[in-house]
Formats: structure tokens, sequence, C-alpha cells
């Protein structure tokens, strides 16, 4: 299963850490490495805590915060890391609350932050956001001895292959880096048991992906929802357009670039990742017509064209007319019309289509999507 949504967190969890720092607060870190049935959050969710009771990021809805932070304010005191256990299959658990319903066992490793030790934990979460990289985060813990001193976020892979961290456990590194690396190209986080000095060490290995990067091509007003959206799931945006009185910073600040351009100028302008997504807005047949041959031509995995399904259907007879028919992969990566089918009407709820729509493709999800429909988008 791939999730982007955490490269969010990651970083609200970084600025949270970056200000009590400063303010010369103690903090600990709240990670779920393992779950056993169902959960609310996945493993890899994480919630940044400090000594004042101050909570940043999610481990559970609600429910498993409270306890959460009491046991982290004990290990600030002791700075040992402790690896905590929810049974919500106990109905008569007092501390989560009867008939909570999550059905699952959820293991929580709390760390100490050791504001400065040059690779703690928070040190390897800036690491990875720094670039837009596929990265392998290692978090070592043992549920035969859940008070380890050594236990926590050690490790990571980067995209070049780098492994890099704590030294501790040195014996254990080359075994570590291999698995990491067999991991990366799959997308798919991962749980190993290992046997350290005698004792069985388990270890997740998580695969931390880029944000979404939305590349929004138009720069009118009903971009404008489009992007805000975007900004609080924590996505990379850019918006382009050919018309400088439209694409101006001033009209976006949320968006983390705005430019002007034609379309040959486009692909020169943006690196194009298998996280890249485009929406065609423009609002300007031919400019549409032109981006679109080229952005199929660079295999992005994701192309909006606003519009009925019929503009698209003139824009691909005249592509063949001209001598440069598509083949049939690029044309499954058009979306027209763009969008989840959610009956949106106004630029706010069109834009929640689309946000969906990209979401639902970059997780692999199957939804009913608006370019299936057989008639029109608003038929009664």
């Amino acid at each position: 299963m791939v999730f982007f949504n955490i490269m969010k967190e990651i970083r609200d969890i970084i600025s949270s850490y970056n200000t009590c720092v400063a303010e010369g607060k103690k903090c600990a870190l709240a990670t779920v490495v393992h779950i056993e049935g169902s959960s609310y959050r996945r493993p890899g969710a994480r919630m940044l805590i400090s000594e004042d009771g101050q909570l940043t990021g999610a481990i559970s809805g609600g429910c498993l915060e409270g306890d959460a932070m009491r046991k982290a304010l004990l290990v600030i005191n002791e700075q040992i890391p402790t690896l905590v256990t929810y049974d919500t299959m106990d109905e008569d658990d007092a501390i989560i609350g009867i008939g909570l319903g999550c059905n699952g066992i959820i293991d929580i490793l709390i760390e100490p932050i050791q504001s400065g030790q040059a690779d703690n934990p928070i040190q390897i979460l800036k690491a990875i956001t720094n670039y837009r990289q596929h990265a392998v985060i290692v978090t070592l813990f043992s549920w035969d001895m859940r008070k380890l001193i050594h236990a926590g976020t050690r490790y990571y892979l980067n995209q070049k292959g780098d492994f890099i961290g704590n030294s501790h456990y040195s014996e254990m590194e080359t075994t570590l880096k291999n698995h990491a690396a067999k991991l990366s190209s799959k997308d798919k986080s991962d749980w190993v048991n290992f046997k350290y000095n005698g004792e069985k060490m388990s270890v997740f290995f998580e695969i931390v992906l880029p944000p979404i990067h939305l590349v929004s091509i138009g720069a009118g007003n009903d971009v404008i929802p489009l992007v805000e959206m975007s900004g609080i799931l924590g996505w990379e945006t850019t918006i382009i357009d050919g018309r400088a009185g439209y694409a101006r910073k001033e009209r976006f600040p949320d968006a983390c670039s705005v430019m002007v351009a034609t379309p040959k100028e486009v692909l020169n302008l943006i690196s194009i990742d298998k996280y890249t997504c485009f929406t065609l807005m423009t609002h300007n047949y031919n400019y549409d017509k032109a981006l679109l041959y080229e952005l199929t031509g660079n295999n992005a995995e994701y192309i909006a064209l606003l519009g009925p399904k019929s503009k698209l259907e003139r824009i691909l007879s005249e592509y063949e007319d001209e001598g440069r028919r598509l083949t049939s992969a690029q044309i499954d990566s058009i979306y027209c019309p763009a969008g989840l089918d959610i009956g949106a009407e106004t630029s706010e709820e069109i834009a929640l289509s689309v946000i969906s729509e990209i979401k639902a493709v970059m997780n692999r999800k199957k939804c009913n999507h608006l370019r299936h429909k057989s008639e029109g988008i608003h038929a009664f």
C-alpha cells in the first residue's frame, strides 16, 4: 500500500521540534511500529510530545493520545525508549475505553529525543525531507525488552543507496542495509526479526515517499481552491500560466512556485517523477492541446484535462490527423472529465473532486471516475 500524506505530518513534527529546541523544551517521539488487526492509523504514524504536553501529529483517532502522552512524559524523565502495546480488541480496557471498535493491537515505540545527538530521530526525519527522495527509515524495537536503551529510529537509506545513522548496531548494519535496499523498490513497508547479541530484535522498515507534486497549468480563479486543498494535504504545488497577469504569487500564497511559461517552456521548468500530477485548467483549447501532447510523452502518471469528454475526443482526433497518434497507455494517463463523480458544481467542489481522484489514482484505489460516465457530467 502506498501512502503520500505522511510527509506533511513529518514536516509538522520537525517544525514543532524546532520550536521546542528554541524554547529549551525536552521531547519524545511516539511511532506506530506494528499493528495486528485493525487500527485508525497505520505503522509509520508519528506524534511528537513536548514536556509541557504539547502534541503534534497523531497515532490514533484521539483515543490513545492521552495515555501515550503520560507514558511519553515518563520516557522524557527516564530518557529510555519504551514499547507500549494497546489492545483495542479488549472491550474492558479501561485506558482505551469501552466499545472503541478498532479491533486491533497497536504497538507504539516512544523514544526520547536528545537534541545534542547528531543522528537523533528528528535529524533523520529532517534528512529525508530536504530533497524529493524515496527513502527507507529503519526503527528498531523489542517485544522482549520493552525498555531498551538503544531502541528507536536509528537509520535511513536514501535514494542514492547511502545507509546513514547510529553506529551502535554496527554488526547488523550490512544486514539492515541489504533488507532496506530490497524493500526500497517495492514501495511497501515491512517488519523483520533479527538476532542481536543473542536477543530477539524487531525492525520496522518504513517506506517514505516524496509528497505529491501537483502542477496546475492555468492560474484562473478556479485554481485557487485546488491549491488551498493541496496545501492542507501537504502536497507540493506549482502554478504555470502563459498570462503574466494571472500567474502571480500574491494570488497563490500557498503555492510553492508560480511561473509564466508557454507550452513549449513548461517541461524545461518542471522535473517530472512518478509522484508528479498535472491539471490542465487554462480554459484555452490550443494551450491545453499543445501541452497535453508534451506531457503524455514524458510518462506523467496523472493528467487532468478540465472540460467535457468531447474536448478530449476532439484533441485526440486532431492529433491523429496530424500524424501524432497517442498510444493506449498515454491515453490512460488522461482523466477527462477530471475528477470523481461526486456531483461537483462549484469551483471548490470541483477542486475536491479532482484532489480526491489524484489521491485515488496515486494510491491505486478504484473509484467512480467521471471519465467513465456515459452521459453528461450534470445529466438529470
